[in-house]
């Protein structure tokens, strides 16, 4: 169905493999295209409870926008300005997700790529993993990502540095800056992202994605803004089918059975 990414079901949970080896996994034109239909079509399918975003092979999870294929060179200014559009398109997409996603990353995840991944909820790594934003040496600047970059971690001094250097780091420094969850070896990383998959499975489709869109929405709010957003959530929660179903099974001393509504 797709050219340039596998998307499958297993079990309870929507898995997308970015898969042009030959080319680090970076995304081109159809890449992109091909990524916000699978996820669109992964979110509405009702069977679907959690998502994990990967790449295929050894080398690389993501090596960002693809300019050494000739593609994104090739275009004239306003194409490329769509180009970038559709990778801020695919952005948006994540965030707006019903459903929450968990990068598994295994070799490089750099430029667009480490944006990629950044986007995601989760993120599990493997302990050689290396991520970077190297568009200083090729004379350009990660501007788009940056908006995604910032707002994962709280030290803004290194996420500069990576920037203006172009310096990769280890899969252990981007989890201390907090781009990363868990970092495991590599022969641990499927199992560490199943237990992660399945954990999620377990609970409420319904409060997944209501506390999901929360927690995006409050943010980017002020305080005093966010609590009043945060206390109309709850009073909505409180209504929810799957809130009166988990207290029940926590008093009957059972799991719970959720109904995602």
């Amino acid at each position: 169905m797709y050219e340039t990414i596998n998307s499958e079901v297993r079990v309870q949970t929507g898995w997308l493999t970015l898969n042009r080896i030959e080319r680090h996994n970076s995304m081109n034109p159809a890449m992109l295209q091909e990524l916000i239909s699978a996820l669109k079509e992964l979110d509405q399918n009702e069977e679907v409870i959690s998502l994990v975003l990967t790449g295929a092979g050894e080398k690389a999870f993501c090596a960002g926008m693809d300019l050494g294929g000739g593609e994104a060179m090739q275009l004239g200014p306003i194409d490329r300005h769509e180009l970038q559009r559709r990778f801020i398109d695919l952005l948006k997409t994540i965030k707006e997700l019903k459903k929450p996603i968990v990068a598994r990353v295994q070799g490089l995840a750099l430029g667009g790529g480490f944006g990629l991944m950044s986007a995601c909820d989760l993120v599990v790594a493997s302990e050689d993993s290396r991520c970077g934003t190297p568009e200083i040496n090729l004379g350009l600047f990660p501007y788009i990502i940056m908006a995604t970059l910032i707002r994962n971690t709280g030290s803004n001094k290194h996420l500069l540095e990576m920037m203006l250097t172009g310096e990769k780091i280890s899969a252990e420094e981007a989890c201390k800056l907090g781009f990363i969850n868990r970092v495991v070896k590599r022969e641990k990383l499927n199992d560490a992202v199943e237990e992660i998959s399945n954990t999620l499975n377990s609970k409420s489709p319904a409060i997944l994605r209501l506390g999901r869109r929360a927690f995006y929405t409050m943010r980017d709010l002020s305080y005093e803004q966010a609590m009043e957003y945060l206390s109309a959530m709850l009073a909505l929660n409180l209504q929810a089918e799957d809130m009166i179903e988990g207290v029940t099974a926590f008093m009957e001393k059972r799991e719970p059975h959720w109904r995602g509504k």
